[in-house]
């Protein structure tokens, strides 16, 4: 048998789009000799499609689409491979939420067989027991085996998403009560099928294969895995797509970072099915950081962007990827001196665009400064500068930077990075002013390590000024970062232990950090939520982001 995967790259809410991408990619597995294709998960709505569950006219919309899909699939190619295709199902019953997570098997132009979603993820940035009802545990109205079905003379185990990761034996532990790979077992599958849409943190890939070789050995039947691509806000879909033989081994993989039709065969797998992929940190952040920022500018309504040029670090980073994602001809960097601005930041400025190829403007800010240092004269008499002057220069920044954004249609990036947003080294209506914050999931010492790789391994783009200067926002004389903050790799590391690995204060000085800088760190960490609540969405690439998987309150007492 020959297993087609619609590696698909679905926009949220784009029904018509979805079906469209659908039937194309069913013309290829077809032409391709596939005897059944999947979709990723609630490919028909994209995943993930939130409260737009919450409109009864969306869930009728879409559960529609697949009625008509079902038949235009049999028009264009009567008799031809059935297709599973995720999508959601209205309940029937008035007990529970109104809708299932399914996958439809169509074939013959209609709807042969319902499958729906058992185990609903409530973790991170998922949060399906939200709006979806559970697979129930008995068998279903017409007396089938919920989550079996018998194609070719074998018997095929349809699982979706979060279905295929509750072994016992894998995890040594069961997060959920029941377990649909446990439950399909008992009948004998010859096939184990997965609709995922699996959004990526870095190094997840290894993971997800070692895990689903893990259970196709187990079970000793081949799985086959499909996987959604692109970017939905927030979340990045590697794709990655894959096949494993009854031994457990890999045989199979759709490449990474983007749409593809990858067809498996069960019985005879060929020489380089499995595509090529580099799993480096950097490697991966590179490539998250591009998609994710081509589809959330052009999937909201964008063709250009707008960054502010320091000659710093970050801001170069994030035009390097701008300029990939969306072609240096759409991306135009904005350089805003001060006095303070020193000559060799000018100059890796221009430098780097250059480099880049895209456009500049200088819009010094001296004038605009003088202009509020008169109108804040007399409120301020015989107060000392502080901070306060400091960040009237970032707003200064950030409301030119949107005025151009607004009058030229561009969507302005942020250039933040995950240090600076834990810790509030951030101005909020500043340098945090933006539709998107590229790298702000990106640590400081990784935005580093990410500007050497890129220099290395994409094109020598980022001065190596820029790499090896102390890093400063030169918003007072010979400022630095480090006069305000601990050193970066000291800082990360307690912030890695604290954010992504929930370690308290006490944890994290038994590790061996100094206590007072912990506590200072973790202070710091508090006082910037109501930052972070106010700031532009970013690329979540870490298991646990600044994002929607991040629930903090804002007015507490946080002790830990």
């Amino acid at each position: 048998m020959k297993v087609g995967v619609l590696q698909l790259n679905a926009m949220v809410g784009d029904i018509d789009g979805n079906c469209a991408a659908i039937r194309q990619g069913m013309a290829e597995a077809r032409a391709m000799g596939a005897d059944l294709c999947l979709t990723p998960e609630l490919a028909v709505t994209g995943y993930p499609p939130r409260d737009l569950l919450l409109y009864d006219r969306f869930v009728a919309r879409a559960r529609a689409a697949v009625d008509a899909l079902a038949r235009e699939l049999e028009d264009d190619a009567p008799g031809g491979p059935p297709l599973l295709l995720g999508g959601v199902e209205p309940n029937p019953c008035t007990l529970g939420k109104p809708v299932f997570n399914a996958a439809f098997w169509c074939e013959g132009g209609a709807i042969r067989r319902t499958f729906r979603k058992t185990l609903l993820p409530t973790y991170d940035v998922f949060d399906e027991a939200r709006y979806f009802e559970p697979a129930p545990a008995e068998h279903n109205a017409c007396g089938e085996q919920a989550n079996i079905i018998k194609h070719q003379g074998r018997t095929i185990a349809v699982t979706i998403c979060e279905d295929a990761w509750n072994d016992k034996d894998y995890w040594e532990t069961r997060v959920y009560p029941r377990d649909p790979l446990e439950e399909a077992a008992a009948h004998g599958p010859d096939l184990i099928v997965n609709l995922s849409a699996s959004p990526l943190f870095l190094g997840k890939q290894r993971l997800r294969e070692d895990m689903l070789g893990a259970v196709a050995h187990k079970y000793r039947v081949p799985l086959v895995y499909a996987n959604q691509t692109g970017g939905n806000d927030d979340l990045i879909f590697d794709g990655r797509s894959c096949a494993f033989g009854p031994d457990g081994r890999l045989t199979g993989r759709a490449p990474g970072f983007a749409p593809a039709v990858a067809v498996f065969d069960l019985d005879a797998p060929r020489p380089g099915a499995i595509a090529d992929d580099d799993f480096g940190r950097e490697a991966e952040t590179w490539r998250a950081l591009v998609m994710g920022t081509r589809d959330y500018v052009r999937k909201s309504g964008f063709s250009s962007a707008l960054i502010g040029l320091s000659g710093g670090i970050d801001s170069a980073v994030t035009a390097a990827v701008a300029a990939e994602a969306l072609g240096p001809e759409n991306v135009t960097g904005v350089l805003m001196p001060s006095p303070y601005s020193s000559q060799g930041s000018v100059d890796d400025s221009l430098a780097l665009a250059a480099n880049l190829g895209i456009s500049t403007l200088t819009l010094p800010i001296a004038p605009i400064m003088d202009a509020f240092t008169r109108a804040l004269a007399v409120p301020f008499a015989g107060l000392p500068e502080d901070t306060t002057e400091e960040n009237i220069q970032s707003r200064i920044r950030g409301n030119l930077l949107m005025a151009l954004s607004n009058k030229r249609g561009a969507m302005l990036l942020t250039t933040g990075n995950k240090s600076e947003l834990a810790v509030g080294y951030c101005t909020i209506y500043g340098d945090m002013s933006g539709g998107f914050a590229v790298i702000s999931d990106v640590d400081k010492t990784g935005v580093f390590a990410l500007a050497r790789w890129h220099n290395a391994h994409v094109r020598e783009a980022i001065p190596e000024a820029t790499i090896t200067k102390p890093p400063s926002a030169e918003l007072r004389p010979d400022q630095k970062d480090q006069d305000s903050l601990p050193p970066y790799d000291v800082l990360d590391a307690i912030l890695a232990l604290h954010i992504e690995h929930h370690r308290s204060a006490r944890q994290i000085v038994e590790a061996g950090f100094d206590p007072t800088t912990v506590d200072r760190v973790l202070r710091l960490v508090r006082s910037a939520e109501f930052k972070r609540r106010q700031a532009a969405p970013g690329i979540k690439l870490t298991p646990r982001s600044f994002g929607t998987g991040w629930r903090m309150p804002l007015a507490c007492r946080r002790e830990i």
